[in-house]
């Protein structure tokens, strides 16, 4: 992914906290000694509004507008104004009269509240939380991982867990207020995993919900999809695909799932390198190979360029029927737009869709049990933020 411009590491909710980073963690970030996240969210940049002017040169004058806001960080503001070369442009963004400011605090503060009263094994949220803050565009868009130790996924074979928490973030230009989903670390290889939980969105217009309870709700979330992510990833580990019978390769199957040709090579790499076989390798490593490359080798930005790549391995785990049945669609619309009017290729073709074919029928047994594990885990989710 594209750089940052600048990182946090922080670890615990406050002074009050004692909270160490986890050693797999501490051993892929150098730093010496992480922040709070009460600290480090209040040293983020805020907005404030101010008037907005026009220059009209027929009258050689500025005309205040009340239309538009400027959106500007204050003491950036005030170092233009003292300073004869101050370091940083003051200025966000110019929106319209109806955009409603939601500043960090505004959003994390309940959060940091929830922490301290919610528990894990009788141990606060607070004291076990920890995590990365990543700036851009001058700290008018942040992205952030916050993680909680002990709310995790070990697998057979591992040291280091899947560890569970969120990803959240907000930006001042006017794309979204605040987001929030589940999200999960893995720590064996770094990779991360999105869009564990639906995607939550508050735009930068009307009326701003309670934070506090929004928070509550994601947060039942995370706990629901970290009891049950270990049964997932056992149920994919036992779901094979043999490339050695299948018409494409490992790389051409990630490319027919719509990843780059630069992403498909490095999630092929790291699947073919991680499964016992480089020919029979199942949807978990596979879906491990995806996030793998998108977590280090993606060369877009965090956001709306990562999410439809996110989404589309995680179904190589949560949803293996519709990743076959795609792979399927655009090989087949593959073999049309290649445009072969030969028997052989044409009797090819069928023959490598009928192969393709075998395959998904003979995942559907093991299918059912993903769908009334999705289906009940949907329920549970509505319950929670009912």
């Amino acid at each position: 992914m594209k750089d940052p411009e600048s990182k946090t590491v922080f670890a615990g909710v406050d002074g009050r906290t004692d909270t160490e980073l986890p050693d797999w963690y501490r051993r892929k970030k150098t730093v010496d000694e992480p922040r709070t996240f009460a600290e480090a969210i209040r040293d983020l940049p805020q907005a404030v509004e101010t008037t907005v002017a026009y220059w009209n040169p027929y009258s050689d004058e500025w005309v205040e507008t009340e239309r538009f806001n400027a959106l500007v960080e204050p003491t950036r503001a005030r170092d233009h104004a003292t300073d004869d070369e101050p370091d940083t442009d003051p200025l966000f963004h110019v929106p319209t009269d109806s955009y409603a400011i939601i500043n960090p605090v505004d959003v994390y503060g309940p959060l940091e509240e929830v922490l301290r009263e919610e528990t894990i094994d009788e141990t606060p949220l607070g004291e076990v939380m920890f995590g990365e803050i990543r700036r851009y565009r001058g700290g008018g868009e942040v992205h952030m991982d916050i993680m909680f130790d002990g709310l995790e996924v070990r697998l057979p074979g591992r040291s280091d867990p899947i560890t569970m928490g969120v990803t959240s973030g907000y930006d001042f230009f006017g794309e979204h207020a605040v987001y929030v989903e589940g999200f999960a670390q893995d720590g064996y290889c770094s990779n991360t995993m999105r869009s564990l939980t639906d995607k939550e969105v508050i735009k930068h217009v009307g009326d701003v919900r309670n934070f506090r309870t929004w928070w509550e709700e994601i947060l039942a979330q995370v706990e629901l999809v970290a009891d049950d992510l270990f049964e997932f990833i056992r149920d994919a580990q036992d779901i094979d695909l043999d490339f050695s019978e299948l018409p494409f390769t490992v790389t051409e199957f990630y490319s027919l799932l719509g990843f780059p040709d630069y992403l498909a090579e490095r999630a092929a790499e790291d699947a073919e390198a991680n499964a016992a076989s480089p020919f029979e390798i199942d949807m978990w490593t596979l879906h491990s190979g995806a996030t793998y490359a998108l977590t280090h080798f993606f060369q877009g930005k965090e956001g709306a360029s990562l999410d439809g790549y996110v989404r589309t391995a995680n179904d190589i785990l949560f949803n293996p029927e519709g990743t076959i049945e795609r792979v399927e669609r655009a090989y087949e619309e593959q073999l049309e737009a290649d445009g072969d009017d030969g028997s052989q290729a044409s009797l090819a073709g069928e023959r490598a869709l009928a192969c393709i074919e075998r395959v998904n029928d003979d995942l559907q047994e093991k299918v059912d049990q993903f769908e009334e594990r999705e289906d009940a885990l949907r329920e549970r989710f509505q319950d929670a933020m009912s």
